[in-house]
């Protein structure tokens, strides 16, 4: 037995010595690696024939590690982070106001309710021309600069110069910036006398919040029915898609988890606790749909709490951890896939460091059809799960294939249409026939129901859009005009509603000539 024990002791000691230098080899290889890239710069730094810029060097060599990796591992240099991190984070600092660019000048589209401008005195329809006594209108400013300029610190002022229809000169404003909200609900309304919608645009660090305040303004006005609206939901925080998912889960049930090669299996359950529990849902999809998008949408499909309309959504179940550097800049790094309750991965397929490849999975969904017709998606046995309650067969492996498809209408918006959109023709039309009728229109118009029932687009209107074409040269014959002209009066009413009320009033019009939503309304009626 002594004998035995000993033998054993010695091949532990001979276990852990080998252990240990398999770790002291590894560590040295890694360290070379470093020390290989470390030289590298050195001499490319200290030796090459030309001069060159040392930190774009670097940022470049992380740009190309990273290339070789999935589509979504990525690097943004220090000045973009900001940026980056403002639609999630809920805030960002600076004046308080909704603004387009109308021809080279600055026009207040509405200023942010209860926010530093509204505060002041400053007005929807407002010019901004000055900036701390710089001119910003007619002098060819890029956006960026001008917004560089509005932006800063909480507490800083600044100084505005603006121009108001029917008040001569220039009138000088000192605002006090900011925390501004930045909102990821885009609209909430009741759509029936019993069903409420909501749409979300992405999922940041207030949307939970915002999703709990909404659902309880629409309870309030009789909602039993949820039509959530994730359309063109590019995701976001995947603790955000969990908090959203867990009002309307049991106690206990799944909503995701997450696993990688670093990183152990995570649950992530729901604790009962919902507002949303024992009321119907509807949940909206399309090809854009993404990320935590996804997450919410698995969960619910899985667990048989909603029916999902619309069409396969985008496909991405990866997890991305974001590293400061040094710096300031910073890396998102895939560290993990996410999977459904069912167990799927949803994540679309793609070869590393082919990302051309992955972009063009739009395009070719388009070219083969599977935007147009079901019966083009086509999926592996393997890739079949069921739901957890009934028992219904879903796929993973690209994607949330919807409950109910809902094919494109790919004749809906015509050449000319999309030529006048890309060119800002509709929304530079709206934004001068708008500024123009405003006070009449607040006078004539008290209540959206109002609108809706009796705004007719005008034909001054439609004629300052013809005069906008033209100055862009856009080219068309009158059968293109009259084809697309259903679908521009639509759009042009709708931003009328958004200029006179909010987002909300906007989706309740342009919604009418939405195909997924439309199909929801039937659902309703059934």
């Amino acid at each position: 037995m002594k004998s035995f024990v000993i033998i054993a002791l010695a091949i532990l000691a001979s276990t852990t010595v080998r252990a240990q230098e398999d770790n002291e080899a590894k560590d040295m290889e890694t360290f070379n690696r470093l020390r290989k890239l470390q030289v590298a710069e050195f001499a490319i730094n200290r030796l090459y024939v030309d001069s060159l810029d040392e930190d774009k060097l670097v940022d470049d060599a992380i740009v190309g590690m990273l290339k070789s990796l999935d589509p979504h591992s990525s690097y943004t240099p220090k000045k973009d982070v900001q940026k980056l991190n403002e639609p999630l984070q809920g805030s960002f600092e600076g004046i308080g106001v909704q603004f387009n660019m109308a021809e080279d000048t600055l026009l207040v589209i509405q200023p942010v309710s209860g926010g530093p401008s509204e505060k002041v005195g400053i007005l929807a329809g407002d010019r901004i021309v000055q900036v701390n006594d710089t001119a910003i209108a007619g002098v060819k400013m890029s956006r960026e600069e001008i917004m560089r300029r509005l932006r800063g610190p909480k507490g800083t002022k600044v100084k505005l110069g603006i121009v108001r229809r029917g008040v001569d000169g220039i009138q000088n404003f000192i605002v006090t910036r900011d925390k501004i909200p930045v909102f990821s609900i885009d609209a909430a309304y009741m759509m029936t006398p019993t069903a409420g919608y909501i749409r979300i645009n992405n999922f940041g660090a207030t949307t939970h919040s915002e999703f709990v305040e909404k659902v309880k303004m629409l309870k309030d006005q009789g909602m039993q029915t949820l039509v959530l609206d994730l359309q063109e939901n590019g995701g976001g925080y995947l603790q955000a898609a969990v908090d959203i998912s867990n009002e309307f889960l049991e106690a206990g049930e799944l909503i995701v988890y997450t696993e990688g090669r670093m990183y152990p299996k995570t649950d992530f359950n729901a604790r009962g606790n919902g507002i949303l529990k024992r009321n119907k849902v509807i949940v909206l999809v399309d090809q854009y749909t993404a990320s935590a998008a996804e997450i919410v949408t698995g969960a619910l499909q899985d667990h048989d709490r909603a029916i999902v309309v619309g069409r396969r959504t985008f496909g991405k179940g990866l997890v991305q951890r974001p590293i400061d550097l040094p710096d300031g800049s910073l890396i998102r790094l895939t560290t993990a896939h996410y999977y459904t309750p069912s167990g799927r991965c949803i994540q679309k397929p793609y070869e590393m460091g082919n990302k051309n490849s992955y972009d063009r999975d739009m395009l070719d969904r388009l070219n083969h059809g599977e935007l147009t017709n079901a019966d083009s998606i086509h999926f592996a046995d393997s890739l079949k799960y069921r739901t957890l309650k009934e028992g219904r067969i879903v796929y993973g492996g690209g994607g949330i294939m919807p409950d109910i498809f809902v094919a494109l209408d790919t004749t809906k918006y015509t050449k000319l249409h999309r030529t006048l959109a890309a060119k800002s023709c509709i929304i530079n039309t709206n934004l001068k026939w708008v500024d123009k009728n405003r006070k009449a229109l607040k006078k004539q118009y008290t209540t959206i129901e109002d609108f809706k029932a009796r705004f007719e687009v005008p034909d001054d209107m439609l004629k300052l859009l013809k005069e906008s074409a033209e100055k862009e040269k856009v080219e068309y014959t009158d059968s293109e005009y009259q084809e697309s002209l259903p679908m521009i009066k639509t759009q042009l009413k709708a931003l009328v509603a958004r200029d006179l009320w909010d987002m909300s009033e906007y989706y309740q019009i342009i919604n009418e000539v939405n195909d997924t939503y439309c199909k929801a309304v039937e659902l309703l009626g059934q």
